[in-house]
């Protein structure tokens, strides 16, 4: 797996971004697959600013998130959903029609699940998954113990995000909130990969996940094994990395 220390947070950011711009400008039709959250969040604002200064063709380029919360409203200003449209899709430009998300209701999730997988695979597969990391090595709402042949199903969500997803939508208590994700096989037949983090919370997960043993209990080890994955990290996430890593 490849390293790349950037040398602060806004460079990290940055580098990020680039990465997701100079895919899209290599191959217009790119299928990219995002990831929301706090790291994210800054990603997604530097490359919204590159697209301001160096506007380049979007028209044919797909965006999908990973994952999502059920039996949320769209309009929750914390579904996956809404991030990505406001973050990624209207600042770019990028056409309704080519921004896929999984489904926030169903009545059969197991079948929405199979769906997505082929709404992606008809546009030619995924040519850059960017991918965020727990605090406990999950990918998406693929949970420490996910097996590695994992593909998109309903996982759940850790207690903390459960109970905060609760209480800033409003949610019943007996609303049966679950986590629709990509699986880590799904990940894994990306054709890139970039593992991007940041933050002192992250050092020593960061250092499990690269220079750990591959096992499902993290499950981001298990990009050790892509032949094509980059792990972008700020000074802090890469604390304890070796010299020469």
């Amino acid at each position: 797996m490849r390293i790349t220390v950037a040398e602060d947070l806004n460079a990290f950011y940055s580098l990020v971004a680039w990465r997701i711009a100079e895919a899209v400008i290599a191959k217009p039709d790119a299928v990219i697959g995002l990831a929301t959250g706090r790291t994210t969040t800054g990603i997604h604002k530097a490359l919204a600013d590159i697209w301001a200064a160096h506007p380049f063709d979007t028209s044919r380029a797909t965006v999908f998130g990973m994952d999502e919360i059920t039996h949320v409203s769209r309009e929750f200003p914390g579904s996956c959903y809404d991030m990505l449209l406001k973050q990624v899709v209207l600042p770019l430009h990028i056409p309704m029609k080519n921004f896929l998300m999984p489904p926030v209701e169903s009545d059969d999730f197991e079948r929405e699940c199979r769906l997505f997988d082929k709404k992606i695979e008809a546009r030619g597969g995924v040519d850059l998954q960017i991918l965020g990391i727990g605090e406990n090595g999950h990918l998406g709402f693929n949970q420490p113990g996910t097996p590695f042949g994992s593909v998109t199903w309903i996982s759940r969500m850790d207690e903390a995000l459960d109970a905060r997803i609760r209480r800033e939508s409003g949610s019943a208590p007996d609303a049966d909130l679950g986590g629709f994700t990509i699986g880590i096989r799904n990940i894994m037949m990306s054709r890139r990969v970039i593992l991007a983090a940041n933050g002192s919370n992250k050092t020593g997960i960061v250092h499990k996940a690269l220079y750990g043993p591959v096992t499902t209990e993290v499950p981001a080890s298990v990009l050790q094994l892509h032949p094509f994955a980059e792990a972008i990290l700020d000074p802090d996430a890469a604390g304890k990395l070796p010299a020469e890593g």
